[in-house]
C-alpha cells in the first residue's frame, strides 16, 4: 500500500541516535547554550521527527522573506508561516558556530548557526497575520520575540513527552500506524477546542468517504479563554469511547503553538498532517482565526492557490441544529427558516461552562460536557 509522500518528497529526520544524544549531552557544557520555550521545544522536536518536513531547522532569511512573499519554500514548495528560532542580541554568536539549545536546563538539540539576521517585526506581522494590531494574539506575540533570528540546521535529542505519552504519535509512528490498519485514505481534523454536535458531524460525514479518521488536537499554549489541553483531550476521549469505531478512528495529539494565522495556518496545518501520512484534511468556518480578523471562509479560499499542496481540502461551510428536521443540517440539506436553527457556537458553550451550565443536548454530547464541567477550571486563563 503507498503511503501519501511526506511534504517535499521525503520524511525528515533530524534525531540523533542514543549515543550521539548521550554524547551531546556530556559535552553540553562546552559549547553556547540558548534557553529556550516549552513552545520552542516543541518546534524543535517536530523539525526533528519530520514533523515540519522538509525543514530541517530554523529558516535563514532569503527562506523567510520567500516565505512571508511567496508562501513558498526556496525549492517552490509550499510553506505559508516561517519558522524561526528568536534572540534577544547575538554578540555572542557568529556564523558556523555551534550552540546548544536546552530548556528547564536540559539540552534538547545542537544548532549549526548559518545565519544571524534581524527580525522585521512589522513585515512578519503583516505578512503572516494579515494586520499590525496588538490585538491580534499573533502580532502581539511576534512584537515580544527578540530582534535578532538565528537560521540553521538541527540535530535533535529525542525528549520522551511529560504528558499525554499515551496520545503522542509522531509521522514515522502514525505512518506504520495507518499502514497496519490497511487506510489507503485518511482525514485529519484539526481541533484546539472540545467536541460539539457540529464537529462530531463533520467528522463522520468526512470519515464516510474515507478509510480512517486522525483526530488530531493541538497541544500548546494557547490565549486567556481557549480551553485546556487536558479538557479538550478528556472530551475526545469520552465522544471516541461511545461514538467512534475504533477500528477506523485514531486520536493522537500535535504539540504546537496556535498562531491565529487564519488562511495562512490552515494550509500550515495541512502540510503537518500531510507529514503524518494523512491524504485529506478537514477546513471548516473561520479555521485558525480570531475576533473578526478573518473572513469566515478566508481558510478555505487559500487552498485554490496551492495545486500542488498534495492533501486534499474538505471545505465544509457552516452547521446547525434544526428543531424542525431534528437533526444537525446545513443550508443545502435544511428547507426550514433560520428561527428554527441553532448554532454552534463556541463562545455559547464556553458560556455555559462558565455560568456553572450543561450545554443542551443540541449542541453538545451529555458525556462531553459533563468531562469538561468535572475540571475545576476548564479555561486558560
Amino acid at each position: 500500500m503507498k503511503m501519501n509522500q511526506a511534504h517535499g518528497g521525503s520524511l525528515v529526520s533530524r534525531i540523533l541516535s542514543e549515543t550521539a544524544s548521550n554524547k551531546l549531552k556530556e559535552q553540553a557544557s562546552e559549547y553556547p547554550t540558548i534557553t529556550i520555550s516549552s513552545s520552542i521545544a516543541d518546534i524543535v522536536q517536530n523539525i526533528g521527527h519530520g514533523v515540519l518536513s522538509p525543514l530541517t531547522g530554523f529558516m535563514t532569511e532569503a527562506e523567510v522573506n520567500n516565505v512571508l512573499d511567496d508562501m513558498r519554500l526556496l525549492s517552490d514548495t509550499p510553506w505559508t508561516i516561517p519558522i524561526v528560532l528568536d534572540v534577544k542580541e547575538a554578540n555572542d554568536f557568529s556564523v558556523d558556530d555551534e550552540v546548544v539549545l536546552s530548556t528547564d536546563g536540559a539540552p534538547v538539540a545542537a544548532l549549526s548557526i548559518e545565519e544571524i539576521f534581524k527580525l522585521d517585526q512589522r513585515q512578519f506581522s503583516q505578512q503572516v497575520f494579515g494586520t499590525q494590531d496588538s490585538k491580534h494574539p499573533g502580532v502581539a506575540r511576534v512584537h515580544a520575540m527578540g530582534k535578532t533570528l538565528l537560521g540553521g540546521k538541527l540535530s535533535v535529542i529525542p525528549s520522551p513527552p511529560k504528558k499525554f505519552a499515551e496520545v503522542t504519535l509522531y509521522p514515522l509512528d502514525t505512518r506504520i500506524l495507518f499502514k497496519t490498519k490497511g487506510w489507503r485514505t485518511i482525514v485529519a481534523f484539526q481541533t484546539r477546542n472540545p467536541p460539539h454536535l457540529g464537529h462530531e458531524y463533520v467528522e463522520k460525514t468526512a470519515l464516510t468517504f474515507v478509510d480512517g479518521i486522525f483526530i488530531n488536537p493541538l497541544i500548546g499554549p494557547k490565549k486567556p479563554g481557549d480551553f485546556r489541553d487536558e479538557v479538550i483531550l478528556d472530551a475526545y476521549r469520552a465522544l471516541m469511547k461511545t461514538y467512534f469505531l475504533r477500528e477506523n478512528s485514531v486520536l493522537s495529539i500535535l504539540r504546537s503553538p496556535m498562531y491565529y494565522a487564519g488562511p495562512r495556518e490552515a494550509i500550515h496545518h495541512s502540510i503537518m498532517r500531510k507529514n503524518f501520512g494523512c491524504t485529506h484534511f478537514i477546513v471548516g468556518r473561520d479555521h485558525a482565526g480570531v475576533g473578526k480578523f478573518y473572513h469566515p471562509f478566508a481558510a478555505q479560499e487559500i487552498f485554490t492557490q496551492f495545486p500542488d499542496l498534495g492533501i486534499t481540502p474538505l471545505l465544509f461551510k457552516s452547521f446547525f441544529y434544526c428543531t424542525k428536521c431534528r437533526s444537525i443540517a446545513n443550508d443545502k440539506t435544511c428547507p426550514h427558516p433560520k428561527s428554527d436553527h441553532i448554532n454552534f457556537s463556541g463562545s455559547e458553550i464556553r458560556r455555559h461552562f462558565k455560568d456553572g451550565l450543561i450545554p443542551p443536548e443540541s449542541l453538545m454530547r451529555r458525556e462531553v460536557a459533563e468531562v469538561i464541567a468535572s475540571h475545576p477550571e476548564p479555561f486558560v486563563t
